[in-house]
């Protein structure tokens, strides 16, 4: 049975980028996902605020009716009546069957690992994909999955220095506040000693962090395992200041253990996200600007696999667009710096668009941006001196699946050329970029 939220409709929806959602008092279109009308309320509140959340959705009239567009981002939001809403890569949005869906969702997975607050995450966890769980899911069981290994290896306790005024002699007794406190009560003794305890910042925050995912898991194994685990830090106080508990966290040995839980409390504690939505509600969410994702995975992935030869550099700086007197204004900025050995750099950008190499005429131009070109003709001239090669990266569709058939030429002499390529983020991929173009090899997945 379908867990259900306020107004009757299913508590997951699942969208794609640019997707269109309207309230459950509206018709149903195939074109819109229909969520309650409370969560419909929430987010175009939030939409309308002045705040970030205004970045991830956008309030328009469609289909003669009033849409909320989900912008360029994929995660997770949930709202305050309990609907969850996924937002999967719009490389996947052409298809429909739950199979495409879940290879979105996987692609998605791998992407995140290039990020280093996600380098944890297990993406061959064999749950994941005979569950087909939702994204937050996901992160909820592999989160569960870390504490539940750490009890086991054993939550670690710590000595604490404490004084108190006893009934009984136990530690060092303290002669001065002895004095003070019992002079007539002679029965009691005020001593210090050292006392064995769970109660640590370490087991505060993922206490406090299991409290929290509990609210909002809606899979019965993930409920259970959170209450089970729940018990096991019953007698460990929450946290009252995590970001304080969090500084004070060492890992000295002994508690290696630790060292992912304590990645996902943080996440968890931190409103579930890089980009939280806050809301008057604090309703949490999970999204990432896919732009930021795709850069990040094609660094990631070129790092990993160019020759070793061949250096690599992430988010170029020190050349501007113009110098006025001695300030530079105007940084020029490229993702990518490829230096192989004995041959010019290569200036490599990447954009997070879907291209169409069958629409080549009139305004199309394969969907290409102009402002793109301008801005790799910028990097051309200042950084190769007007003379080498430019590529840009977009991502792999079905209607971009290899690379431009001749490269672009932006001088009489043939000397600058760009070069537009597709890069595959599927899970599966046999092949996810192919430099040959430019002299480099085609490069298969780690």
């Amino acid at each position: 049975m379908k867990l259900q939220a306020k107004g009757g409709k299913p508590v997951n929806i699942t969208v794609f980028e640019y997707g269109l959602l309207s309230a459950s008092d509206k018709p149903a279109h195939d074109s819109v996902k229909t969520i309650s009308t409370a969560a419909f309320d929430y987010l175009k509140k939030c939409c309308l605020c002045d705040e970030t959340e205004s970045r991830f959705l956008k309030l328009k009239i469609a289909l003669g009716r009033e849409v909320l567009q989900v912008q360029n981002y994929a995660g997770v939001v949930l709202c305050p009546d309990g609907t969850q809403i996924e937002i999967l890569p719009k490389v996947a949005k052409a298809a429909s069957d739950a199979t495409e869906v879940d290879s979105a969702r996987q692609s998605l997975f791998m992407m995140l690992k290039s990020l280093k607050q996600f380098r944890h995450l297990q993406t061959e966890v064999a749950g994941i994909k005979t569950q087909k769980m939702p994204l937050l899911e996901v992160f909820i069981a592999q989160f569960l999955h870390s504490v539940n290994q750490l009890i086991k290896k054993g939550i670690r306790s710590e000595y604490v220095r404490e004084q108190s005024n006893n009934t009984f002699l136990k530690g060092k007794l303290l002669h001065s506040q002895q004095l003070k406190h019992n002079f007539i009560n002679q029965h009691r003794f005020f001593v210090e000693f050292d006392n064995y305890l769970t109660d640590k910042p370490a087991n505060r925050v993922i206490h406090s962090a299991l409290a929290i995912v509990s609210k909002y898991t809606k899979l019965n194994r993930n409920h259970k395992l959170c209450q089970e685990l729940l018990f096991a830090f019953n007698e460990i106080p929450f946290s009252k200041d995590h970001k304080r508990d969090f500084s004070a966290i060492t890992l000295q040995r002994g508690m290696v253990h630790y060292d992912v839980p304590l990645k996902w409390a943080r996440l968890v504690l931190d409103g579930l996200s890089p980009q939280a939505m806050s809301g008057k509600h604090q309703a949490y969410s999970l999204l990432f600007p896919m732009e930021a994702l795709f850069e990040s995975f094609v660094a990631h992935y070129l790092g990993k696999n160019l020759p070793a030869a061949t250096q690599l550099t992430a988010q170029v700086q020190g050349k501007s667009l113009v110098l006025y007197g001695d300030k530079k204004y105007f940084l020029l900025k490229p993702d990518l710096m490829l230096m192989p050995a004995g041959l010019p750099s290569i200036i490599l950008d990447t954009k997070w668009k879907l291209l169409d190499q069958t629409k080549s005429d009139g305004k199309d131009k394969f969907g290409l941006s102009q402002a793109d070109f301008y801005q790799m003709l910028a990097y051309g001239y200042k950084y190769l001196s007007s003379s080498g090669q430019l590529v840009l990266i977009y991502p792999k569709s079905a209607q971009f699946d290899k690379p431009l058939q001749h490269s672009f030429v932006f001088d009489e002499e043939h000397q600058l050329r760009l070069y537009v390529i597709p890069f595959d983020i599927g899970h599966r991929a046999k092949v996810r970029l192919d430099l040959t173009a430019v002299g480099l090899p085609h490069l298969n997945p780690a």
